[in-house]
């Protein structure tokens, strides 16, 4: 298969995809991580349990969810339970294998922010700074993923892969990866490993085992070092055994098509309505 038959899109979701083990226990998020997960479950997967924030356990949805409410997660669930029930005993008690994540900024140390934008910047406004309280943009904030990035075994995120998205410190701490130096894990007791893989349309990012800096480990076909360091806000550095990733097979793109066409069909008759 050739580099044009797919796009950059779609490689970073079935890389994202195949992250998953099937029989694995997954919290997802809304967006990116919703696409790769339910790729998983019609792929490779089919007896993982996808669990979300609003209570659905081993939800099997025929078109992926606009946000946790979505009726479409419920419907298709095995169980829905109580929303201090899914933190407090699947997430805090420890029963959730990989924490699927999205963001709007990442940095080197694997932190995501979710709350603001511009928080500790120089200001384009009178008051000479912009702050928490008057950011440039204010975001939806962390929902469930602090508590997923502390509880789940392992911690994966995927997003398109930008300088406004990766910089060198994120402008505020929504979830933990490893702290503004790095150690913030060390010596805690958490359950988990925190980030274990950040999942791009350009490349596979993993921890640097003792710094917990990300560096890259895997570009995707076509892509080039330099593609990957102009998009990265940071001097961002690759693995002595630098991998490409392996390409999409047919299968992967006509079922992840699908699931998109299936969606967008379903939302256009709902917004019709």
């Amino acid at each position: 298969m050739s580099t044009e038959q797919y796009s950059a899109a779609e490689m970073m979701t079935i890389t994202a995809a195949r992250a998953l083990h099937n029989g694995s226990t997954c919290f997802v998020g809304i967006g990116l991580p919703s696409e790769a997960a339910n790729l998983a479950r019609l792929t490779h997967a089919p007896d993982i349990t996808l669990i979300y924030e609003s209570g659905t356990i081993e939800t099997k949805p025929r078109v992926l969810p606009l946000s946790i409410g979505d009726g479409e997660l419920c419907e298709s669930a095995l169980t829905t339970v109580s929303v201090p029930e899914m933190f407090r005993y699947w997430l805090q008690g420890g029963h959730i294998d990989v924490g699927f994540l999205g963001t709007a900024q990442i940095d080197r140390y694997a932190n995501l922010n979710t709350t603001v934008i511009a928080a500790n910047h120089p200001a384009e406004g009178a008051d000479g700074a912009h702050s928490y309280a008057n950011p440039k943009v204010r975001l939806p904030g962390g929902g469930g993923a602090p508590e997923i990035s502390t509880n789940a075994k392992e911690v994966i995120v995927t997003l398109k892969h930008s300088v406004r998205t990766f910089v060198k410190d994120v402008d505020f701490v929504t979830t933990l990866g490893f702290g503004r130096d790095g150690q913030a894990r060390r010596g805690r007791k958490t359950i988990g490993k925190g980030p274990v893989m950040v999942i791009t349309d350009l490349c596979i990012l993993r921890p640097e085992p003792e710094t917990n800096e990300l560096i890259v480990v895997s570009l995707h076909p076509g892509v080039t070092r330099e593609q990957v360091t102009e998009a990265t806000g940071w001097d961002v550095r690759f693995a002595d055994a630098l991998q490409t990733t392996d390409l999409p097979s047919q299968q992967e793109i006509e079922v992840l098509r699908e699931l998109k066409r299936v969606t967008a069909e379903a939302h256009n008759k709902t917004e019709s309505v």
